[in-house]
């Protein structure tokens, strides 16, 4: 179980973007030796140029687009809607077995 999953709010803490806040579209293991582990890609965070060709059998035109790159999932942390900023998360089992997170700092549940 990982502490950020697809769809939770996270505000990133490092890096030019320090202090935005999206919604994680996707996460992406990478396995490569210098940039192995778990990355996400959050929404309106790290826009990157990609210059990207036309395809006519697609009716796609080409051009300079701007997309989300990945970054990595120390540099995000979640955002806890009571208190507005980035929280530690933690896991703990309910009273019916379930394994859930929660935010260290008030105790609250992110997912029931």
């Amino acid at each position: 179980m990982n502490k950020i999953k697809t769809g939770d709010n996270v505000i990133v803490t490092t890096g030019k973007d320090a202090g935005s806040t999206g919604k994680v579209l996707r996460l992406v293991k990478k396995t490569n030796k210098a940039l192995s582990g778990l990355w996400a890609v959050v929404e309106g965070v790290k826009l990157v140029k990609k210059h990207v060709k036309a395809n006519p059998q697609a009716n796609k035109p080409g051009g300079i687009i701007s997309k989300e790159a990945a970054l990595h999932v120390s540099n995000i942390a979640l955002l806890n809607p009571v208190t507005g900023k980035a929280d530690k998360v933690g896991f703990k089992l309910l009273a019916d077995g379930k394994k859930v997170r929660y935010f260290k700092s008030n105790n609250e549940v992110v997912d029931v």
